[in-house]
């Protein structure tokens, strides 16, 4: 027990202890937390529709019709129409011949990278890939090949080098930069080097790409290009759950395979006839990125003349670069006491050195809001430092 105290003390000297928030009420830009009114801008509902009416309706009706719990898992008696209908609706959405759907994004990395790799063969993984990603790696047995963060030239040599089955896997929008994977890049070495290619755009659908279909589509690949995107509904498309996306034949081997599907309880009906009609709202609500990507570009432009230090993304999350935990800590306290909620990410979330405050800005945001987030950060010394770029080294 006492080294387990240690090393919390420690994370406190480091200015690295986590704490969690007690959230009340729906989310949306003005929220309470720790029963205080807050302005928030780190929730990952870039569209505004966690608490969309025709959501809530949905998954009210849902309820009424089918019950609450799953009950079973897909491959006993769990998998209802439901699970069905919205896995067609997916494939239709993101232009792949198949879908499944998953309980959660974590799960559905875990279960389709481990499935799709094993012992004997060699994945190459992106130096910034979210922490599921390197959990499914190491799930899988196989030999991991880290790449630095984009460097497609190395991975093009470790490719070369490497026989045998060989499984490419990125983010398409990385979660702590907010930037955009080299993707048709990537898809040119993998069909060059035979190599199956593995797309977690879990930030990207939603609000990149025509009708928010994502990172992968708004590059024009292919499933033949790009076989496996992986998506989840708990960010853009405000409700619960995660799908992996492509060929079908692809998908009834996951559904033997993929652990984490196999063994687990399905998601309720009623989540499932939710995020069913996310994908309808997603589809047809370009006004809303519209005025999202309004918001990011007064934002950086903003940031720059105030003298921040920012990453070059052009998605909803835009990191404010720090360095220093600690550092970053103070900086986000400072913003609360003037009723704003951003958060520090400080390792092991990002490397070492990166400290940032991962500014995340949402459709549901006004201009006000915008114009409070800048007045707060001008009101602020900036802490930033010029020299702090994109670590090669692997998170989490």
């Amino acid at each position: 027990m006492r080294d387990f105290i240690r090393e919390i003390d420690e994370r406190k000297a480091l200015g690295l202890y986590r704490t969690r928030r007690v959230v009340s009420g729906p989310q949306q830009p003005r929220m309470t937390a720790d029963g205080e009114t807050v302005l928030a801008f780190c929730s990952n509902d870039y569209l505004g529709l966690a608490n969309h009416p025709a959501l809530i309706e949905a998954a009210k009706s849902g309820l009424e019709t089918n019950g609450l719990g799953g009950a079973s898992s897909h491959l006993i008696c769990g998998h209802h129409q439901a699970h069905h209908q919205l896995e067609e609706r997916l494939a239709a959405f993101t232009g792949r011949t198949g879908a499944l759907f998953f309980s959660t994004g974590y799960m559905a990395n875990m279960g389709v990278i481990s499935a799709m790799a094993g012992r004997g063969d060699t994945i190459f993984s992106d130096a910034l890939n979210h922490a599921s990603i390197i959990d499914g790696c190491k799930l899988s047995r196989a030999t991991i090949r880290t790449y630095p963060h984009g460097d497609t030239d190395t991975l093009a040599n470790q490719l070369a080098e490497t026989g045998g089955h060989k499984l490419v896997v990125t983010d398409g929008v990385f979660s702590m930069d907010g930037d955009i994977a080299p993707l048709r890049e990537l898809a040119r070495l993998c069909k060059q080097h035979d190599a199956l290619l593995v797309v977690d755009d879990a930030h990207g659908f939603g609000c990149v790409g025509p009708q928010g279909r994502g990172s992968v589509f708004a590059e024009g690949l292919t499933e033949d290009e790009v076989p496996l995107v992986i998506g989840t509904f708990g960010k853009a498309f405000g409700s619960s759950g995660a799908f992996v996306v492509g060929p079908a034949p692809l998908m009834d081997y996951l559904v033997q395979k993929a652990r984490t599907y196999i063994y687990t309880t399905a998601m309720p009906p009623a989540l499932a006839m939710a995020s069913h009609a996310s994908i309808d709202l997603v589809e047809h609500e370009d006004p809303r990125r519209q005025h999202l990507q309004r918001l990011i570009e007064r934002f950086r432009s903003a940031m720059k003349d105030l003298g921040y230090s920012l990453l070059p993304s052009s998605t909803a999350i835009q990191p404010v670069m720090v360095g220093d935990a600690k550092a970053a800590l103070r900086l986000s306290a400072d913003l609360e006491k003037r009723g704003l909620l951003v958060t520090a990410i400080r390792p092991p979330t990002v490397p070492r050195g990166t400290s940032r405050l991962r500014v995340t800005l949402s459709a549901s945001h006004t201009e006000a809001d915008l114009d409070r987030l800048i007045e707060a950060f001008a009101a602020c010394a900036p802490v930033t430092r010029s020299d702090v770029q994109p670590a090669i080294v692997t998170p989490h």
